[in-house]
């Protein structure tokens, strides 16, 4: 073992990695198979649903999906602020903004969360009334949201969960959560769905028990490395004047979030408006994206834990190896990824749909994977670097432009020539544009130390829309 640790050891030295590279792929390694088992079960729950005698079960649950899209992942805030701000405590050895970050973060999940059970009916009310459906596929949509929702406390604080144990580089704790929450879904899908027979509203039942059982799991590994005593003593730190800087951060996250579903949203309504068969061949190229999506996100996710540390111990000369390293292996996944859909495009795509009829729009569209992977690959893991440094103010900005700027006015253009080229190349420059700006911020980043030569340049830099060095969030201020 010695030798081989040994030999390991040269290699990196021999090739010149960085110090940390070790570290960085066991992260991202784990992050991936975490992200993986997300689609994996819900693969599953819908191939259980599109087993009942009726499909509109089936359809119920993909309609009432789209108002937890909206309201979960417009509050994935949580898990992202999270992890950059523990991930700098972490880098500063300091104990008590560690469990602050977890302390202050899991109240606004429980308190998001509680909320979202007050208010389940006027937001269930707002939701299905933007959406449409036959009577029958509504019935069904409308069981699914009611059980579903009853485990909105455990999805937020599972997030704060996830991004506490993923701060603080505990990726095996955040697979274990997944194990047991995917696990459980699966098996209670089968109990719930096929053996008893509660067809959707059996679904949502099973996503909410399983939400709360990984949560059960995530708090057990807390209460087995945190003291009673410790939590009692930073309880008396967590004054509503403190939480400033976190709620800050957290609302400039929110709209940062927000501002992706929009565009994403966009882009699948203005392909419905081109006909059915634009919006089936656009779903199934998205699905490639999205697939990609969740192996770069293992990559982004090790990048914000490394990141934050690192800035945390102020040890700001690891950060362009951290950004060449995550950076290379990313555009390398998102680019090879896209060439083998190009070069093998009939046996891959044969995977996700046997409709011959859309064969011939994928062919001729495939290309577009290259420039929305190759330029989503660089803009995810700066993403999750600016995240690690938790520069929100910054991101915010990035997603505003991204989308007012980068896509909507080529996607107005494709919406009135009526021509889905025109909307892939709004979301290639989207893409593109959250790259370059993200880009053109990371040398102030690299020469930004807490020791600045000049007031001045502080200042003109704090005032700057894409300030960078902004204050560190954290239990002391």
């Amino acid at each position: 073992m010695q030798f081989l640790w040994f030999n390991r050891k040269l290699l990196i030295e021999s090739l010149n990695l960085p110090s940390f590279f070790d570290r960085f792929l066991r992260l991202a390694f784990i992050n991936i198979l975490s992200n993986l088992m997300v689609p994996l079960a819900g693969l599953l729950s819908v191939a259980f649903l599109g087993h009942l005698g009726e499909i509109r079960h089936l359809a119920g649950v993909t309609l009432a999906t789209i108002i937890f899209n909206y309201l979960y992942r417009a509050l994935g805030f949580l898990r992202i602020a999270t992890t950059g701000i523990t991930a700098q405590a972490e880098g500063r050895d300091a104990r008590d903004d560690v469990l602050l970050a977890l302390l202050r973060n899991g109240l606004l999940a429980l308190i998001l969360g509680l909320g979202i059970l007050l208010l389940q009916y006027p937001l269930g009310i707002i939701g299905f009334s933007l959406l449409s459906a036959a009577p029958m596929v509504k019935s069904s949509a409308l069981a699914y949201y009611d059980t579903r929702i009853l485990g909105a406390p455990a999805v937020l604080l599972n997030f704060v969960l996830i991004g506490w144990f993923l701060g603080r580089e505990k990726s095996g704790k955040v697979l274990l959560m997944s194990i047991v929450g995917n696990g459980a879904n699966i098996v209670l899908d089968y109990l719930l769905i096929i053996h008893l027979g509660l067809e959707s509203g059996g679904a949502g039942l099973a996503t909410s028990i399983s939400q709360l059982l990984m949560c059960l799991v995530g708090l057990i590994l807390v209460c087995r490395e945190v003291k009673l005593q410790e939590i009692v003593k930073v309880s008396e730190q967590l004054k509503l004047s403190a939480f400033n800087n976190t709620l800050i951060l957290n609302r400039d996250l929110f709209i940062r979030t927000l501002v992706f579903l929009s565009a994403f949203s966009l882009f699948t309504n203005l392909s419905a408006l081109m006909g059915t068969e634009t919006l089936a061949e656009n779903a199934v190229l998205l699905q490639v994206f999205s697939l990609v999506v969740y192996l770069i996100d293992g990559l982004a996710f090790a990048t914000e834990s490394l990141a934050g540390n690192f800035k945390g111990q102020e040890a700001t000369e690891n950060f362009l190896p951290l950004l060449k390293l995550a950076g290379t292996i990313g555009f390398i996944f998102g680019l090879s990824s896209a060439t083998a859909f190009i070069l093998f495009p009939e046996p891959l795509f044969t995977l996700l749909t046997n409709h011959q009829e859309l064969f011939s729009y994928l062919n001729s569209h495939v290309f577009w994977l290259l420039p929305v992977l190759g330029f989503g690959s660089i803009a995810f893991i700066l993403d999750g670097y600016f995240l690690g440094l938790a520069e929100g103010r910054l991101i915010r900005n990035t997603a505003l432009i991204s989308t007012f700027v980068g896509f909507i006015p080529l996607a107005i253009i494709a919406w009135q020539c009526h021509n889905s080229s025109w909307l892939w190349l709004a979301l290639s420059c989207f893409m593109l544009t959250r790259a370059v700006l993200l880009s053109l911020q990371v040398p102030k980043t690299l020469k930004h130390s807490n020791l600045i030569e000049n007031e001045s340049s502080a200042t003109s830099m704090a005032n700057s829309p894409f300030s960078i060095g902004s204050p560190v969030v954290s239990g002391n201020r």
